[in-house]
């Protein structure tokens, strides 16, 4: 008796761990599609279309073997587990603070473009060249990146805070700082290993 309840209870527990992991992959794809959304008057490259073979050049036979196959799949991870490797973005702070970026980047582009600003390795900005800044325009500057890095901060919160695990803040941040990074523009600063490169 004794040794089924110890069983039991590190079943439970080990399904309680399976029920929180951190979804990197769901947790990089968001971090890239809200920075495209943020940055969407930068081009971005389209990427090819697959094609598919016609449909009518499969047979039965491939068709039934294709449904087989989701079939097993479908019952081998139920779509409460499939649920679990998304990570929602959709909130009316997370909307706010996304807008609020948005609005916020055709301004810092300039800055961007002139290298007077950069994505620091953490994911936030900051002045990398005050001497590139016209001195009317520091104050503003300063204003910009304060208030950036305030949003992209209250941003990975909020998305913790919707799907229900504020303690995945430190993850989140992390994953994002890394795609800031990559979905920079050509020509933009970044800091690696504590030096300012140009993308």
């Amino acid at each position: 008796m004794k040794k089924t309840s110890l069983l039991g209870a590190l079943m439970l527990t080990a399904c309680v761990t399976i029920n929180i992991y951190f979804p990197a992959a769901a947790a990089e794809k968001v971090a890239d599609e809200i920075i495209k959304d943020i940055q969407s008057n930068i081009p971005q490259k389209q990427q090819p279309k697959l094609e598919l073979e016609p449909k009518s050049e499969r047979s039965d036979m491939q068709t039934s073997f294709y449904k087989l196959i989701d079939q097993v799949i479908n019952f081998a991870i139920s779509p409460a587990q499939a649920a679990e490797a998304d990570l929602s973005i959709d909130s009316p702070e997370i909307r706010q603070l996304t807008a609020s970026m948005e609005k916020r980047f055709s301004s810092l582009q300039s800055f961007y473009a002139a290298g007077a600003i950069g994505i620091k390795a953490d994911g936030f900005l900051a002045i990398k060249d005050a001497a590139s800044v016209p001195l009317k325009d520091r104050n503003q500057v300063n204003k910009l990146i304060a208030s950036e890095n305030a949003d992209r901060q209250a941003l990975y919160q909020a998305i913790a805070n919707a799907n229900g695990h504020p303690e995945w803040v430190t993850q989140i941040k992390s994953t994002f700082a890394a795609h800031w990074i990559s979905n920079a523009q050509s020509g933009w600063w970044y800091q690696s290993s504590g030096a300012w490169k140009q993308k």
